[in-house]
């Protein structure tokens, strides 16, 4: 693969820099306030729509669509040319992507809809979400099955006459609780029956239809986030036959369709929070000093800076391969490595950010600085889009066959 960033890159990532420094860094106390202000952990701040226009002004609107589409803003970027792009957005992971409508579970949804939407579905959903006017919220973990597992799901949707009827219990659902949220994607079970990975389907639930209903936010370390984690109940939802994406039965192969980009824009945007942690680590060493110097000076703080420094580039590098990879034989045959990195890239900026926090002293902790928020992120990514364990696991049988095939041989 080539190591030098492609000309298209460059002048998105030189864009995309500027729009950081000029707008989105400055925002983030402006954020802060409206927040604290509204006295609601779900509301939609004001800043965020004077970013959203900016950033669509600059050309840096759904950068992360691959399909080139004036109309949408698209600039049909390959995820080689992505990745520099979201690791950035990562610096600001509660702006910068919502900001450029880059943000989950919004990409992944519009990805589903273009792939396996109806023409009523684009028209209805898949526009406005390009468009940046409305949000949307994924559900598939419930809380009563290990849910890492997604045949496990156990919503019913039982087929009745021009209908669907949905009854079941979901959690997790991101987005779910922002203001502008108007639609789910809702994966359930349509034949309890058939072969196990035929037994799932997915369906486009408006949320406001009748029988939904939000039971609660569920808290992550204590933060309610502002696009909120919902506990979903369904309760006789009826909603019609052509709800339904793709075919009955194709709800598995969705998801795996989904999730596959999905997991390595978060792994992009893992690499950029890692290096403003990275950054805060050393600046507050530098500007701090015990028992007579200045921390920096700290021979295991020295430690830490070099060992981030090598972490980060080669947590990079197997993204950037990942993305290459993606772009030239596929998703599928770039599994191990997709697998790899969702597990690399969080454990890395854990460490990472886990550090710059022992730098800060008491004041890494609190909502001073961001790194408590970006400690329970990240933590929070190595069970989301799949636990390490799963991914773990489909690497150790990469490798298991790997090496029947040689014997066989």
């Amino acid at each position: 693969m080539e190591f030098k960033l492609s000309e298209r890159c460059e002048e998105y990532r030189e864009k995309l820099l500027a729009f950081m420094d000029e707008h989105v860094y400055p925002a983030e106390p402006v954020y802060t306030v409206q927040m604290i202000e509204s006295g609601n952990p779900n509301f939609h701040p004001p800043i965020l729509e004077e970013l959203k226009t900016e950033a669509r002004k600059r050309g840096l609107w759904n950068l992360f669509h691959p399909h080139k589409n004036e109309e949408w803003g698209s600039p049909g970027l390959s995820n080689l040319d992505y990745a520099p792009l979201a690791e950035i957005m990562g610096r600001s992971p509660l702006l910068a992507p919502e900001a450029t409508n880059c943000n989950a579970p919004d990409t992944g949804n519009m990805e589903v809809l273009e792939l396996f939407g109806t023409a009523e579905h684009k028209e209805k959903w898949l526009r406005p979400l390009l468009a940046g006017k409305i949000n949307s919220a994924f559900c598939m973990t419930e809380p009563a099955v290990a849910s890492s597992d997604a045949t496990n799901v156990q919503l019913r949707m039982d087929r009745d006459g021009d209908e669907y009827v949905l009854n079941g219990r979901k959690w997790f659902a991101s987005n779910a609780l922002h203001a502008n949220c108007k639609v789910l994607i809702v994966m359930g079970k349509t034949d309890f029956d058939a072969p196990t990975h035929r037994q799932q389907s997915m369906m486009v639930v408006p949320i406001d239809t009748p029988g939904v209903t939000i039971v609660r936010g569920l808290p992550v370390f204590g933060y309610l986030d502002r696009e909120g984690h919902a506990e979903i109940l369904f309760e006789d939802v009826r909603v019609p036959v052509s709800a339904l994406l793709a075919g009955e039965g194709d709800g598995f192969m969705i998801s795996q369709s989904r999730l596959g980009p999905g997991r390595i824009h978060h792994c992009m945007r893992s690499i950029g929070m890692a290096e403003r942690a990275l950054d805060l680590m050393i600046k507050r060493a530098q500007t701090r000093e015990t028992f007579g110097e200045p921390v920096a000076n700290r021979a295991n703080i020295q430690d830490w800076i070099a060992e981030a420094r090598i972490q980060i580039e080669a947590t990079r590098l197997l993204v950037l391969k990942t993305a290459w990879l993606m772009d030239t034989v596929g998703n599928e045959k770039a599994r191990t490595e997709i697998a790899a990195i969702k597990v690399l890239a969080p454990t890395m900026a854990l460490e990472i950010i886990d550090r710059a926090i022992q730098v800060h002293g008491g004041g890494g902790v609190t909502d001073d600085f961001p790194l408590a928020s970006f400690y329970a992120h990240q933590r929070t990514l190595r069970l989301a889009d799949g636990p390490d364990e799963v991914h773990k696991r489909t690497i150790a049988r990469v490798e298991l066959r790997r090496m029947r095939d040689a014997v066989a041989v």
